[in-house]
């Protein structure tokens, strides 16, 4: 019913960690390789349910175990129960405006003390636009962790208001960028650091100043 089991807090029984040195290296006969680019593909196109799990599992590539393989065919099952779910796109939606979500996962890979960065966009009420990425910087809070999923998603915000008023004007549509993009972000702390901007302090004079870009952006009235 879900694409992946749920993760046991110790992370020496995690069914996700890295390979140990007990365990075998699958062989060229498992399809590894080939079903993550598969799944990939699927995570990137029409599947964001998955894209959590594909990332997590692609990481093994190199040295994939039975347990990953087990994560693998977890994830088929799902699939195959699920391909009556879509993703569908309306033009009579009640909602016809760009919004985004952005989260983060703090320490989602205690093995090697990462974050998870996450977010998705939707117009007409159904997603366009979607990652789930580690962090390559090791986030010292959940409130580093996430102003630099904000900051990413504020980064995607961009392009995609850009991509769309390209696509309005080419078929002569009104402009809808005099309004701004609503991005939600659960986490107080980093929303009254991005609304009050950078304020040097013993918690987050550490934390690089270009990742309060999405002040600025918020300044200029294009990110709310």
């Amino acid at each position: 019913s879900t694409p992946m089991v749920v993760r046991s807090l110790d992370i020496k029984k995690d069914p996700y960690r890295p390979k140990e040195e007990d365990e075998n290296v699958l062989g060229p006969e498992v399809p590894y390789l080939s079903v993550i680019g598969a799944l990939l593909y699927l995570a990137q196109c029409t599947r964001p349910d998955i894209a959590f799990l594909v990332n997590l599992l692609a990481m093994y590539s190199s040295e994939p175990t039975k347990r990953h393989w087990n994560g693998i065919k977890h994830i088929m099952r799902c699939l195959g129960g699920t391909t009556n779910l879509g993703l569908f796109y309306s033009n009579t939606g009640n909602n016809p405006n760009l919004d985004g979500y952005a989260d983060a996962g703090y320490l989602s890979d205690p093995h090697k003390a990462r974050s998870q960065t996450v977010y998705v966009f939707n117009n007409s009420n159904a997603a366009i636009s979607w990652r789930s990425t580690k962090q390559t910087l090791v986030a010292t809070s959940s409130n580093h962790s996430e102003i630099l999923a904000l900051h990413e998603a504020s980064k995607e915000c961009i392009w995609l208001r850009s991509l769309i008023e390209h696509i309005r004007k080419s078929c002569q549509l009104p402009s809808v960028t005099e309004r701004s993009t609503i991005i939600y972000e659960d986490n107080a702390a980093c929303v009254a650091q991005i609304q009050a901007g950078y304020i040097k302090g013993d918690r987050k004079k550490h934390i690089s100043l270009k990742f309060f870009f999405t002040r600025e952006l918020q300044k200029d009235n294009k990110i709310e």
